[in-house]
């Protein structure tokens, strides 16, 4: 099931990729990394990575490592802090030079079932600090989960941003995919990202990841 999918996927964005050469509608890739490292009851260690291209592997566009700690209230809610550095090419097929960015990240988070159906609200505050200014965002993102079978599950989000000063709206994420278990330790994800800037831009993106979960309690 899980390589039908990925076939499909891989068919469909390569026929619609090749067919664009315009950066705003070419289909790009970005190849992500989630890390879960529980030390507690109440306190997990994350870490992320993504490397974001505009096409399949040969032009990145961007770069964004980010850690941080979640601190579990109770089944429901649950808060982060987290640090992201990113490293940015805007320009598509040349080399434009590099911008760097550093954030501060909170999140507040709600997660709950309705039956078998996975429902999470992410609150998320973010300083972004430039080399010449400051700015600030907050976001909210709506994401629903089901499994499908097993070891295969569906998900869907949605995710607006919004600045704190100037023009109020900055961008809307749309994100649809599967991901597959292959382990109580191992994820695999793959799926469809759209990112709609304020303006009417917008890109599809492919986001293909892993996700690795640990247990340190285990050994106390």
């Amino acid at each position: 099931m899980m390589k039908k999918l990925i076939f499909v996927f891989i068919i469909l964005f390569s026929i619609k990729g090749n067919a664009q050469t315009n950066p705003e509608n070419k289909i790009g890739v970005w190849y992500a990394y989630g890390g879960s490292h529980k030390i507690s009851e109440k306190v997990i260690l994350k870490s992320q990575a993504q490397f974001r291209f505009f096409d399949l592997a040969n032009d990145l566009q961007q770069m964004m490592l980010r850690a941080g700690a979640n601190y579990k209230f109770n089944d429901t809610f649950s808060g982060y802090l987290g640090y992201a550095y990113f490293n940015t090419d805007s320009t598509f097929g040349v080399d434009g030079g590099n911008a760097s960015e550093h954030r501060l990240v909170e999140d507040f988070n709600i997660h709950y079932k309705h039956s078998k159906l996975g429902i999470a609200h992410r609150f998320r505050f973010e300083q972004r600090f430039f080399s010449s200014n400051i700015l600030h965002w907050f976001r909210y993102q709506l994401g629903l989960n089901h499994p499908i079978t097993n070891k295969l599950s569906a998900y869907i989000y949605d995710e607006v941003f919004l600045n704190l000063k100037g023009d109020t709206f900055s961008q809307n994420w749309f994100g649809i995919g599967i991901k597959h278990k292959v382990s109580n330790a191992v994820k695999l994800q793959l799926g469809y990202h759209n990112i709609s800037l304020n303006g009417a831009a917008s890109f599809n993106r492919i986001i293909a990841g892993i996700a690795i979960s640990t247990n340190h309690m285990k050994n106390k």
